[in-house]
C-alpha cells in the first residue's frame, strides 16, 4: 500500500509543478490555491509512505514520478520539445524508479 500512496504523492507533485505554470507567478488566485493544495497533499502522502519505505527510496521515487509526469505534461500541454535525447533521459529516470522498486 505504501507504494500506491507514494505514486499518488508523485502525481500530486506533477499537479503542483504544472500548476506553478498556471499561477503566473502566484498572481492568479484559483491556480495558486490548487497548486498550494497539491503541494500539501503531495507532501502529506509522501510522509505517510515514508512510514514504511526507506527515506532515500521514497524520496527518489517521489521526485522521479514528478519529473516524468511533469516532462510528459510539459510536452502535451506546453508544446515543450520531445526530442530523442529528452525521451531517452526520461526513460533512464523510469529505469531508476523501477530499479529502486526492485531493491
Amino acid at each position: 500500500m505504501a507504494w500506491v500512496i507514494l505514486v499518488l504523492a508523485g502525481m500530486f507533485e506533477v499537479g503542483w509543478a504544472v500548476g506553478l505554470k498556471y499561477t503566473e507567478g502566484f498572481s492568479r488566485f484559483w491556480p495558486t490555491l490548487g497548486t498550494v493544495l497539491a503541494i500539501i497533499v503531495s507532501l502529506w502522502l509522501l510522509g505517510i509512505a515514508m512510514k514504511s519505505l526507506p527515506v532515500g527510496t521514497a524520496y527518489s521515487v517521489w521526485v522521479g514520478v514528478g519529473i516524468v509526469g511533469t516532462v510528459i505534461l510539459g510536452i502535451v500541454l506546453f508544446e515543450e520539445p520531445a526530442n530523442a535525447m529528452r525521451l531517452v533521459s526520461v526513460g533512464l529516470i523510469v529505469a531508476g524508479i523501477i530499479g529502486l522498486k526492485l531493491t
